[in-house]
């Protein structure tokens, strides 16, 4: 069962889960989402357990329409289970995952290459 969702200024986020049981109503709260707003619209899945075949249909289908409707639907905070299922499933060429920008490298230096240099 899906325990929360929560839309704020095209921000989707779910959590819970996002199955057979629960995909019927989040279809229709992404579709609505969808219609309601302008740019992109990001899908949060932080906080998302379990995503399962219906799923992965409904955030195609909520892609599909966001296309039509001249947007962009964003993946954003996507769990390593759920990547993985995108990644077997080669939907990660059709869905868009929200790249962050990778943390800035650390390097050390010892007081030995700091004195060569």
């Amino acid at each position: 069962m899906l325990q929360s969702l929560s839309i704020v200024a095209d921000v989707v986020t779910l959590d819970g889960r996002l199955d057979v049981s629960t995909a019927p109503d989040i279809r229709i709260l992404l579709h609505r989402a969808v219609d309601a707003g302008m740019g992109d619209l990001v899908v949060d899945l932080a906080r998302l357990d379990v995503l399962d075949a219906s799923g992965l249909g409904v955030l195609i289908g909520a892609h599909r329409r966001a296309v039509r409707a001249g947007r962009q639907l964003y993946l954003r905070n996507v769990p390593p289970q759920v990547m993985r299922l995108l990644w077997v499933t080669r939907l990660q060429r059709v869905l868009h995952v929200e790249q962050l920008a990778p943390a800035p490298a650390t390097v050390e230096l010892s007081q030995e290459t700091l004195a060569a240099c």
